[in-house]
């Protein structure tokens, strides 16, 4: 764990790289014991905001979100940020077939012109935490669709098209 590690976090529906968030949190574990909810949320956004941009006005998200993320770096159960619309996820290390799969996701939401989110996840401990077993793999709000394998435009089309009906 590096001090200079982006950890993806979701603030008001969006994905935000925090740099440096695990040190933050490993830190305040140790010397953070007996402070109420407000006061873990002023001193993870004091910390975070030394080496980060936090809009002033996005401040009470922000430390919402970061509380979120404490707790869930202490162990404990938390209800997570919903995503808004669809959200995409590639598994995989940076292979080439990693990279085929999410230029296909992309050409494809492209096409039909789907607003959502799509992320690549190349770091070894994001993707065990998946559960997912193989690589590349496909991740739909939350639904495993491809695992080691890159599957075919018109199978990513017809999932994709499936969700956003789902959703909208």
């Amino acid at each position: 764990m590096s001090e200079r590690d982006i950890v993806q976090v979701r603030i008001d529906g969006a994905l935000v790289g925090i740099v440096g968030l695990n040190a933050i949190m490993a830190g305040l574990a140790a010397d953070g014991k007996g402070r109420t909810d407000e006061e873990m949320k002023e001193e993870l956004l004091r910390r975070v905001g030394e080496g980060n941009y936090i809009p002033r006005k996005a401040g009470t998200k922000y430390g919402d979100a970061l509380l979120r993320e404490f707790r869930k770096f202490r162990g404990e159960e938390v209800e997570e940020d919903a995503p808004q619309g669809v959200r995409v996820q590639i598994l995989g290390p940076g292979c080439a077939r990693c990279w085929q799969l999410e230029r296909d996701v992309r050409d494809v939401m492209a096409e039909l012109d789907l607003a959502g989110e799509l992320v690549h996840v190349d770091d070894l401990r994001e993707i065990a935490r998946s559960g997912v077993l193989g690589a590349p793999a496909l991740i739909v709000n939350g639904r495993v669709l491809a695992v080691g394998t890159v599957p075919s435009k018109s199978d990513i089309r017809k999932w994709l098209t499936e969700i956003q009906q789902e959703v909208t």
